[in-house]
């Protein structure tokens, strides 16, 4: 068995504590009502979601996660994307990094990535590429994060792919140059996070805020909660125990 040497983390749910889907749909609301008079409210949030979908079904490795979810829009919405787009970029930069009261940021995300760095780990966020990144990075700020803290974060204007499709995992591990042996996946979602065990990525399900949605399920290495976690990182248990 190959020593790890990377951790990946997931961000909704495992670094910043949250019940995404309950995020999701207040961040939904706020962008309907920010958009304001330019679209109707349920229809743009239709359009979002279709869009979000047209990105999670793509197999088409030529197109960023971006490219897919702007074509479908501009598609769906009989808009052009730069009568929309400014609307939207303004909204990320204006009113998104406000909307933190919506998850239970704590301590505990910005430990977790301290001590996987003490402990020698090489560290990237693998959080689901469907936001652009002003929205991720406005997220790790919340926890007093940084791109910079990681050697990769996917956003959707660089990934080509989105959880739970294995070519997701596969592009991290070719972007970071390691062989998916010698990675750790720390998610709280069995169907997006764990299904990365499927390319022999040991896995840590974090029990906190777990979402599993009953099928399929997937090798899970070890899980536990996030103070669990932490002390397996420290105390090099399990997963992360030397080789």
């Amino acid at each position: 068995m190959s020593q790890a040497t990377t951790v990946f983390f997931d961000l909704d749910g495992t670094l910043l504590e949250m019940h995404t889907d309950q995020f999701v749909e207040n961040y939904l609301k706020e962008l309907a009502k920010f958009v304001g008079d330019a679209f109707e409210s349920k229809q743009l949030i239709s359009w979002l979601w279709d869009s979000t979908k047209a990105m999670i079904i793509n197999k088409e490795a030529d197109k960023t996660n971006e490219q897919i979810f702007i074509e479908n829009f501009v598609k769906k919405s009989s808009t052009k994307k730069e009568d929309v787009w400014p609307i939207f970029e303004k909204f990320y930069v204006e009113l998104f990094p406000n909307l933190s009261h919506y998850t239970n940021p704590s301590p505990w995300g910005k430990k977790l990535v301290e001590a996987a760095k003490e402990a020698g780990y090489r560290i990237a966020v693998t959080t689901n590429p469907v936001f652009p990144k002003e929205a991720i990075y406005g997220r790790l700020a919340w926890l007093e994060l940084t791109p910079e803290d990681f050697e990769w974060v996917t956003v959707y204007e660089t990934s080509h792919f989105t959880k739970p499709n294995l070519e997701y995992y596969r592009e991290v591990c070719e972007r970071l140059q390691v062989a998916p042996e010698e990675c750790i996946m720390v998610g709280n979602h069995m169907q997006e996070d764990m299904v990365a065990s499927q390319l022999g990525v040991k896995t840590f399900l974090v029990t906190n805020y777990m979402e599993d949605r009953g099928e399929p399920t997937y090798q899970v290495d070890q899980r536990g909660t996030i103070e669990e976690l932490y002390q397996a990182i420290i105390n090099r248990q399990g997963v992360f125990a030397k080789a």
